[in-house]
């Protein structure tokens, strides 16, 4: 037998609704809190809206390819275009990092020439917009666990760590008058959203790299595919990440009888659903005398 063996799979894809209603919730209170930062003349408040702007995007986007994730396979894409996704959740990643960029540059600003803000506005938008972003993280947290709704979160997150920032920067200003305070909260947050933004893009790189997923141990994988009755080996084993939640393996194995390929498939198939959760699999039986063993050369 020499035909590739493909283990049944099904995978259920996200519905999307989740980042629907994120997107919704989203776009509303960001032109309230615009409209807020603007009287109040407040960077962080600014700077937030400016942030849930972007991320009404980023959720657009996941949303988007969320509902394309979930379209059939076909002769172009065999594998379907699950892989939308991680393409999203890379865009999203980069433009969490320029968004950090441009507010870290106008907070710098900011620092040499402190204008005035008014600390009481600040504080009662910045209220409501932390309560907003909770619910949303929220309602992505209890949703999709994919690196799509993962990068729309860290949007999110990054909306509720900036509406903590404007709210102390609005309580500060408010009982001391010191301005600086706005800026300097408006940079700290900016650094923890790009290193969650860069670990975040570090993870999305390796599945379109095609590495094996941080979780699993290829090699000992491979040895417990070897412990199966009637395996003498494995060679060639292959592990990557088609999108979240669908990890996918490809092997030979050589085996001691053909004739017992169908049991020792069915055993495969049930050690890789159970102990490793891996259902999309590709294996290639072989004999002893079909393993191609490396030649060695002679120098005369």
């Amino acid at each position: 037998m020499n035909a590739s063996q493909h283990g049944q799979h099904k995978h259920t894809r996200p519905s999307g609704n989740s980042l629907l209603w994120s997107l919704a919730v989203t776009v509303g209170f960001a032109i309230i809190e615009a409209i807020g930062g603007w009287i109040s003349s407040s960077l962080a408040l600014l700077g937030d809206a400016g942030h849930m702007l972007t991320d009404s995007t980023a959720l657009g986007l996941a949303a988007f390819a969320a509902w394309v994730a979930k379209q059939p396979a076909s002769s172009r894409h065999s594998y379907g275009l699950v892989r939308a996704e991680i393409i999203a959740a890379l865009v999203n990643g980069l433009f969490m990092i320029a968004i950090v960029l441009g507010i870290g540059y106008f907070a710098i600003e900011r620092l040499r020439d402190p204008p005035p803000v008014m600390g009481g506005t600040v504080m009662v938008i910045a209220t409501i917009g932390l309560v907003i972003n909770v619910i949303i993280a929220m309602i992505l947290h209890r949703g999709e666990k994919t690196l799509n709704t993962r990068a729309a979160l860290l949007h999110v997150m990054g909306d509720l760590l900036g509406s903590v920032a404007a709210l102390v920067a609005g309580v500060v200003i408010y009982f001391t008058g010191w301005m600086p305070i706005d800026p300097i909260l408006s940079l700290l947050i900016c650094l923890l959203i790009l290193s969650a933004s860069i670990n975040l893009l570090r993870e999305v790189i390796h599945v379109i790299m095609e590495g094996v997923p941080r979780y699993i141990d290829l090699p000992e994988v491979g040895h417990a595919m070897a412990t199966v009755n009637g395996v003498k080996s494995i060679h060639d084993l292959h592990i990557w990440t088609l999108s979240s939640g669908m990890v996918a393996l490809s092997a030979h194995v050589v085996v001691t009888d053909m004739a017992r390929w169908e049991d020792i498939l069915d055993a495969q198939r049930d050690l890789l659903h159970e102990r490793y959760a891996i259902d999309h699999v590709t294996l290639q039986p072989e004999t002893d005398y079909q393993v191609v063993q490396p030649v060695e050369l002679k120098l005369e």
